[in-house]
């Protein structure tokens, strides 16, 4: 599967995006372009939503190829890093939207935790959602997606390429 010329214009802008730079306690030191904070090893914020249907079903998509981490896995959340000046809330609304094209739902925040992972440092707020809306995926950055237990999606992610990140957001919210 080849990578679109839409998703190397969307990559090239993503890396150069400026995204909420912070210490180990969370607090905010500043902003950096997303590819430099990623290079340096330095923490950001990060949003994980997992959008469920109305039965209970998580919704599990697939990341494209030009993604900077962990492209071509499966994920249990959306979500991305927090800009400049947006708060965890304003950005999981927002990357709800871009990702899964799901707006004007109640977002539920539920904790944050310390991921730190080689080339992978962030606060990660947790949120969930409910929405029987159809999806509408962001080209540049879903390849596919669909619906499933927790449960399976767990199950699964010991067969396929699951994002570590987003896996340890759904079994935090899980509990």
């Amino acid at each position: 599967m080849a990578v679109s010329d839409a998703e190397v214009v969307h990559r090239a802008a993503s890396d150069a995006e400026l995204v909420a730079w912070v210490d180990e306690q969370d607090r905010l030191l500043g902003s950096l372009p997303r590819a430099e904070l990623c290079e340096r090893g330095l923490i950001g914020r990060g949003t994980f939503i997992l959008l469920f249907n109305s039965v209970g079903e998580l919704c599990v998509h697939r990341r494209t190829l030009s993604k900077a981490l962990y492209p071509g896995y499966w994920d249990v959340a959306a979500g991305g890093m927090v800009q400049q000046g947006e708060s965890y809330a304003e950005s999981a609304a927002r990357e709800l939207e871009e990702e899964l094209g799901i707006a004007a739902v109640a977002l539920h925040e539920h904790e944050r935790f310390f991921f730190d992972q080689a080339g992978n440092r962030l606060w990660c707020a947790v949120f969930s959602a409910v929405s029987d809306a159809p999806l509408r995926l962001q080209p540049e950055e879903v390849l596919e997606a669909h619906f499933m237990s927790p449960r399976q999606a767990l199950d699964e992610a010991f067969e396929k390429p699951y994002c570590p990140d987003s896996l340890e957001a759904l079994r935090r919210y899980l509990g």
